[in-house]
C-alpha cells in the first residue's frame, strides 16, 4: 500500500497541454512507485539498466521507434543524448503527454531540459510526504513529534523501515552514489561531517566562512559542497525579502532540510520525546512547517514565492508566501500555548508596510485552531493549507 499523491491531479492537467511532463525529486521520495502506478497506461524504461542505456547511447532513434505511444523514462539524466533525439520526436509527432521524464539529479534533468526540449516540457517536483497525504493513507500521528523524528519518505511508511535504519542507509547510499557523480570528494568522513554541520544550522542564517572554518575546509569548498546537497534535493536555502525598510535588513539566507526525519537522525534525535526536550525543538519545528508550505506549493502547483524577514535588531517574520500582490505573513513557534508577545514580529512588519499584508498566521504545536480578530491561529496539522 501507498498513499495518494495529490501531485497526480495537476500532471494530468498538463498532459493535455505540453508533449512532456518531467518530474524529479529526491531519491527514495516515491516518483517511480508513483508513475507505475498512476500511469499504467505508459511502458516504464528504466534508463539505470546498463543495456538499456546502452541502447539509448548508441541508437536513440531506434530505441525511440521502437515504443508504441506513451513511454516513462526513468533516470533519464543518464542518457544526456537522448533529449534532443526527443525534441525531433515530439515535435513531429505532436502528441500531448507523449512522454514523461523523471530524475533524481535535479541539476543535471534541468540542464538537459533547458538545452533541448524548452517550451516542451511542464515541470513537477516530488517531494516526500506531505501531511495531507499521510492524513489520507491514516499514517499522521496526533503527537506533532513523532512525525517530525519519523520523517516524511515513503518507505518509511510503505515498508514499516525504522528510521534510524532509513536515514542510515540513505545518507551511505546518497554518498556514495550520487555525491561521487556530481563532484570529487577525497575524504567521505569529512563530508558527512559537513552535512551534520548544517544540520546543526538548520533555521538559521547560514555563514558560509564560519561553516567551513568549523568543518576545516576552505570557503569555496563549503560553497560547492551546499549546491550539491541543495541539487540533491537534501536542503535549500531560504532568501530574505527586501523592500524599503527604514532600518537595515538582513541579507544572508536560512538553511532547511527538506525532511525533518532526516535532520533529526542527522542531530542523533532518535526518539518522538527527545525532540521536545532537544535544544533544536524550534529550529526542527519552524523546519517541519516551512517545507510543509514548500510541498504543497510543489505538490499542488501552486506557484508560490516564499522568503523570511528580519531587520537588524531582531525583529523578525518566519514565512512570507506570495501568490498576488500582496503577503501573507507566518509566525511559527514551537510551544501549545499561545501568547500576545508571539505576534510582535507579524505586527511590526505589519506597520511598516500595511498595504502589502493580506493575511497573519502563527503555527504552534497544539491541534486546535482560532480565527481572532487580526491573526489566525494554526495547528500543526494544517501547516501549508
Amino acid at each position: 500500500m501507498t498513499a495518494a499523491r495529490i501531485i497526480k491531479k495537476e500532471m494530468d492537467v498538463y498532459a493535455k497541454k505540453y508533449p512532456i511532463l518531467a518530474i524529479t525529486g529526491p531519491r527514495q521520495s516515491g516518483k517511480t512507485t508513483f508513475l507505475r502506478t498512476e500511469f499504467p497506461h505508459y511502458e516504464y524504461v528504466n534508463l539505470e539498466n546498463i543495456d538499456v542505456r546502452n541502447f539509448a547511447k548508441d541508437d536513440p532513434n531506434g530505441f525511440l521507434n521502437q515504443f508504441t505511444k506513451y513511454v516513462i523514462f526513468d533516470e533519464v539524466q543518464r542518457v544526456p543524448e537522448l533529449f534532443s533525439y526527443l525534441q525531433t520526436k515530439v515535435d513531429e509527432d505532436k502528441i500531448m503527454g507523449q512522454y514523461i521524464l523523471s530524475g533524481s539529479q535535479n541539476f543535471q534533468l534541468m540542464q538537459n531540459i533547458t538545452q533541448s526540449l524548452a517550451g516542451r516540457v511542464a515541470l513537477f517536483r516530488l517531494l516526500p510526504f506531505d501531511l495531507q497525504e499521510l492524513q489520507t493513507a491514516g499514517w499522521l500521528n496526533d503527537d506533532y513529534a513523532v512525525n517530525l523524528q519519523r520523517g516524511f519518505y515513503p518507505a518509511l511508511y510503505d515498508r514499516d523501515i525504522p528510521s534510524k535504519v532509513f536515514y542510515s542507509n540513505y545518507i551511505q547510499t546518497y554518498v556514495e552514489r550520487d555525491l561521487s557523480e556530481l563532484i570529487q570528494v577525497k575524504d567521505l568522513k569529512l563530508f558527512r561531517n559537513f552535512i551534520s554541520l548544517c544540520a546543526g544550522r538548520a533555521g538559521q542564517l547560514i555563514n558560509l566562512n564560519a561553516l567551513a572554518n568549523e568543518c576545516g575546509i576552505t570557503q569555496p569548498t563549503a560553497k560547492s559542497w551546499l549546491s550539491v546537497l541543495e541539487t540533491s534535493y537534501i536542503v535549500y536555502q531560504l532568501h530574505p525579502y527586501y523592500s524599503n525598510f527604514n532600518k537595515r535588513i538582513t541579507k544572508s539566507t536560512k538553511l532547511y532540510f527538506y525532511d525533518t526525519g532526516l535532520l533529526c537522525y542527522l542531530l542523533k534525535i532518535n526518539a518522538p520525546e527527545n525532540v521536545k526536550l532537544s535544544g533544536y525543538k524550534g529550529n526542527i519545528f519552524e523546519n517541519y512547517v516551512i517545507n510543509e508550505y514548500i510541498k504543497l506549493n510543489y505538490h499542488k502547483n501552486l506557484l508560490r514565492d516564499f522568503w523570511f524577514w528580519r531587520d537588524a535588531v531582531g525583529n523578525e517574520v518566519d514565512l512570507i508566501w506570495q501568490q498576488s500582490e500582496k503577503l501573507n505573513l507566518i509566525e511559527i513557534k514551537a510551544s501549545e500555548t499561545i501568547q500576545s508577545k508571539m505576534f510582535k514580529g507579524l505586527n511590526y512588519f505589519e506597520k511598516l508596510k500595511p498595504e502589502l499584508v493580506e493575511s497573519k498566521t502563527l503555527v504552534h504545536t497544539g491541534l486546535f485552531g482560532q480565527k481572532r480578530s487580526q491573526v489566525t491561529i494554526q495547528s500543526w496539522k494544517d501547516a501549508g493549507l
